[in-house]
C-alpha cells in the first residue's frame, strides 16, 4: 500500500467565468521512504500541492488517501490529530515563537500531543542534538542565525518522529553553507526511513532528491527518477 494516493485533485477559487485553477487534475503516488521534490516556479500551484499533502487544506474535488484512509470526510480535529501524529512541517520562515528558547519551540507540538513533560523534554533535546544545537538550548530565535533558527525548526519537525517530512522551501531563507547544512539533515532524515517531500523553485536543490515532479499551471508536467539524488 502506498503512503499516499491523490486522484484527480482540483483546487478551483472563484468558481465560474474568472475561476483560477491553482490544481487542475493532479495524480500523484508517493511511497513509504521516497525523497522526492516538488519544483515549480511561482504561482505553479506547488504551494496549493504542499497544503494538499500536509492536509493544511482542503481540495474542490478529488481524492486524497493517507496510509490507507480516504481523508475527505474527516473532521477539522481529525485532520489536526493526522498532521501532528504523522507530518513534520519545515517552512521558509522558520516559524518560530519569538519569545520561547529552542528547547520550548521544539517542545510546543509534543505539549499538542499531550505528552508529560518529562518525555517532551527529552525528546525536544535528542532532536536538537541531532540537528547540532545543544549548546543552543536556551536561546531565544533573535538570538541565532537563519541557519540556526531553521535547525531549530528541523527539530521541531522530527521531534515526535513522524513518518512524513514536508519542507516547503526550507533553504530559501538561508546562505549557501547553511542551505547545505539543512539539506545535509534532511538526507539523514530519509535514510533513516522518513519519507521527504520538498517543495522548491530552485532545480539545484529538487536535484538533490531521489525523484523529481515539476508541476506548471496546477498541472504535473513531469515525473522522473533523479540519477544525481
Amino acid at each position: 500500500m502506498s503512503l499516499i494516493e491523490i486522484h484527480d485533485i482540483y483546487k478551483i477559487y472563484n468558481p465560474g467565468e474568472n475561476e483560477v485553477r491553482a490544481l487542475d487534475g493532479v495524480s500523484l503516488t508517493v511511497e513509504h521512504g521516497e525523497f522526492l521534490a516538488i519544483v515549480g516556479q511561482s504561482g505553479s500551484g506547488k504551494s496549493t500541492l504542499m497544503n494538499m499533502l500536509g492536509l493544511l487544506d482542503i481540495p474542490t474535488s478529488g481524492t486524497y488517501i493517507l496510509d490507507g484512509v480516504d481523508v475527505k470526510d474527516m473532521t477539522d480535529d481529525e485532520l489536526s490529530e493526522i498532521r501532528n501524529k504523522k507530518i513534520g512541517f519545515i517552512f521558509q520562515g522558520f516559524n518560530l515563537i519569538p519569545s520561547l528558547t529552542a528547547v520550548e519551540n521544539v517542545e510546543l507540538p509534543l505539549v499538542y500531543r499531550g505528552m508529560k513533560k518529562e518525555e517532551r523534554n527529552k525528546l525536544a533535546l535528542e532532536a536538537l542534538d541531532r540537528v547540532g544545537l545543544s549548546h543552543r538550548l536556551d536561546h531565544l530565535p533573535k538570538q541565532m542565525s537563519g541557519g540556526q533558527q531553521q535547525r531549530v525548526a528541523i527539530a521541531r519537525a522530527v521531534a515526535a518522529r513522524p513518518p512524513i517530512i514536508l519542507a516547503d522551501e526550507p533553504t530559501g531563507n538561508l546562505d549557501s553553507h547553511s542551505g547545505v547544512e539543512v539539506m545535509k539533515i534532511l538526507h539523514e532524515l530519509h535514510e533513516e526511513g522518513r519519507t521527504v517531500i520538498l517543495i522548491t523553485h530552485d532545480n539545484d536543490i529538487a536535484d538533490e532528491a531521489e525523484r523529481v515532479i515539476r508541476i506548471s499551471d496546477g498541472q504535473i508536467v513531469a515525473d522522473f527518477l533523479n540519477k544525481k539524488g
